[in-house]
């Protein structure tokens, strides 16, 4: 009896283990390149949909910067080199949307190149949890590929990563939007290299999208905001000044009006017969 209790307990954890498999499978989502409607050509639009609903919307122009390294002319040493990697728009998309994470990955180049995001959100049961955010970077290339790889590179396919991040922090129903660049540092797999990734005109939504292929209320980054208050500034200063120059000239007005009608005490007493 103990085996049979065993093996049914044995069978039931593998029928939850085979539903959750089958969960993130169909967690396989609809995907579409919309980065054609874009009026900047550096900018992507892409759009990951779920039951004919959209659940995670990214718009961004990404530029990579990878050091790699070339044959020096005695050649015996090796010369130090950077990769200008821009996103182009032919990017093939895939993406997956759960409850509480969501993943971009975008492929070119007949898949020489690969970035993906990760999104996550916090854990609802934690106290003053209540954001969503980028949590993993990751970005794999082969030096082999010659569009942005000089001929001689030393060959190779790495990747380059970050995890444990906490970026673009966002309050959870809101979109992330980010006009200034963001510059994000992954570890390359290439003898620990530094590869940089930067972000700029940021527009994303991972989770609670309300609308089929509309954004919800937007948060600004902490750059943008700073940048509009600078800006908002000399109209602040000009408004209070003006508003100053107005109550100056009332209460110089009333005070001039009232002491108007006050009745003039001549200062020569000999002139006091002449009042009354």
């Amino acid at each position: 009896m103990d085996f049979i209790g065993d093996t049914t307990i044995l069978g039931l954890q593998l029928f939850i283990l085979l539903l959750c498999m089958m969960g993130h499978n169909a967690a396989e989502q609809e995907v579409e390149n919309l980065s054609g409607l874009s009026s900047n050509p550096e900018k992507n639009i892409f759009a990951i949909r779920e039951n004919g609903t959209t659940c995670l919307m990214a718009e961004f122009s990404a530029r990579i910067l990878v050091p790699y390294e070339v044959p020096s002319s005695n050649e015996v040493d090796w010369n130090p080199e950077e990769a200008n990697i821009q996103l182009p728009r032919d990017t093939d998309i895939k993406g997956k949307c759960w409850s509480n994470e969501s993943e971009l990955h975008l492929s070119w180049a007949d898949n020489a190149y690969t970035l993906k995001l990760f999104f996550l959100k916090d854990d609802p049961m934690k106290p003053y949890s209540n954001n969503w955010k980028i949590n993993k970077v990751q970005f794999s290339y082969d030096v082999s590929e010659r569009t942005n790889f000089k001929t001689g590179a030393r060959p190779g396919r790495h990747t380059a990563s970050r995890q444990h991040l906490s970026l673009m922090v966002t309050p959870i129903g809101m979109s992330y939007e980010c006009e200034a660049t963001e510059r994000i540092s992954l570890t390359s797999t290439d003898q620990k290299k530094t590869v940089t990734l930067f972000l700029s005109n940021v527009h994303i939504q991972p989770f609670d999208i309300q609308r089929d292929f509309v954004y919800s209320e937007d948060y600004k980054c902490p750059t943008d905001q700073s940048k509009q208050l600078e800006e908002m500034l000399p109209l602040i200063l000009g408004i209070t000044l003006g508003l100053a120059i107005v109550i100056i000239l009332a209460v110089y007005h009333i005070h001039h009006k009232m002491t108007a009608n006050q009745v003039q005490i001549p200062r020569d007493r000999s002139l006091y017969k002449h009042m009354g």
